[in-house]
């Protein structure tokens, strides 16, 4: 029992006196709880809302009105005629197109059915589904404030609404369209962070690192010769995951690959970059695993894999644009789902391109300090 009480007060000295890993211990689990508890929300709130009212009667605007009035839809546009045909979902501008058809106050008068239309961006199917049931829960109020206001009592015709929608870009609400993407994303992430950043540090473990230092190889080359083995890995478990989410789950692939492998290419460099830099600073494979592993659940939590950027509170929606796997995810799905083209995705490039530049530079800066 003696023995077993030295052995804690050792165990318990060597963590505390160890700097690396206080902050591990004390401060990543208090910061991951503080913004991942808002950011991985599964509420939806603020759906892009366009409105199409062919109508323009007292009528439709009242429950346009309606409309404005919820928490959860910003109206982003209210046009008399269909203007873009459907190019503000394209875009993302828009999760749900609304059209409001010609006589829809005089079929409400008369007691005639009438039937509203709905375009939805259907790649995440889960919100989809979610924002056109809030589209119908309104338009039921509408209806029910609408009988109660004129009097229309039980044994006269009533009311009858209906909504058809139509999905875009996942016409069959496929969750796998919507999460395999995402998911090929943090795997090439994942191993390219975490082959490198445990990589140096091995070197520091085994005292090797020194033995590299006096060799002729300037630092440049040997960060580039660290860097570039696993790029290569990375590029290969692109090809290989795409390769098997076409033949396995069918996932579709309307754009050019060109743009998702261009992308890949950029964004491997950040990646490895990152995991550099947790190389660098790391005295113990140890720690560069749990570093590494911190990034990346802050990442996959505030990159829209599993919960829409959109419902986010504002202040987390502002960390997401510090955050690479978000724009590499935004690639692939737009890419592969939607057939985005390079205008619809070039300021995706230039941001990561950049991040690359500082991430690659600091990576190379942080080493020479450290020797």
């Amino acid at each position: 029992m003696e023995r077993f009480k030295f052995i804690l007060q050792k165990e318990f000295k060597q963590i505390f006196r160890d700097k690396g890993m206080l902050p591990i211990i004390f401060v990543m689990p208090i910061m991951q709880l503080m913004v991942l508890s808002f950011a991985a929300t599964f509420d939806i709130h603020n759906i892009n809302l366009e409105i199409i009212d062919k109508d323009q009667s007292p009528v439709s605007h009242q429950l346009i009105s309606k409309y404005e009035a919820s928490s959860y839809f910003n109206i982003i546009s209210n046009l008399p005629y269909d203007a873009d045909n459907g190019e503000s979902l394209q875009k993302g501008e828009a999760v749900i197109i609304l059209e409001i058809p010609k006589d829809f106050e005089k079929n409400i008068i008369q007691s005639q059915p009438t039937n509203l239309s709905a375009k939805v961006d259907a790649i995440d199917g889960m919100s989809a589904g979610v924002s056109v049931n809030y589209a119908q829960s309104i338009i039921r109020d509408f209806q029910d404030d609408y009988i109660q206001e004129h009097g229309l009592l039980l044994g006269k015709p009533s009311m009858n609404i209906k909504i058809s929608n139509l999905n875009w870009y996942n016409n069959s609400l496929n969750y796998k369209f919507y999460m395999v993407p995402g998911l090929l994303v943090l795997l090439v992430s994942m191993i390219g962070m975490f082959l490198t950043s445990m990589n140096i540090v091995k070197e520091k473990e085994i005292g090797t690192i020194e033995q590299l230092n006096v060799t002729p190889i300037t630092k440049a080359e040997f960060i580039i010769g660290k860097l570039f083995p696993f790029w290569c890995i990375g590029m290969f478990v692109l090809s290989l995951g795409l390769t098997l989410a076409k033949l396995v789950f069918d996932i579709p692939i309307q754009g050019p690959l060109y743009i998702v492998f261009a992308f890949a290419m950029l964004y491997l460099f950040v990646v490895l970059g990152l995991g550099l830099i947790i190389s660098t600073l790391a005295d113990t494979q140890q720690q560069s695993m749990f570093i590494a592993w911190f990034f990346m659940i802050v990442f996959v939590l505030l990159s829209g894999l599993f919960t829409p950027i959109e419902n986010m509170p504002g202040w987390a929606q502002d960390l997401t644009l510090l955050n690479p796997v978000r724009y590499f995810i935004e690639i692939m799905r737009n890419v592969l789902l939607k057939g985005a083209s390079w205008a619809d995705v070039k300021m995706n490039f230039y941001i990561i391109g950049i991040y690359g530049v500082i991430i690659n530079s600091l990576a190379v800066l942080l080493y020479r300090k450290t020797n």
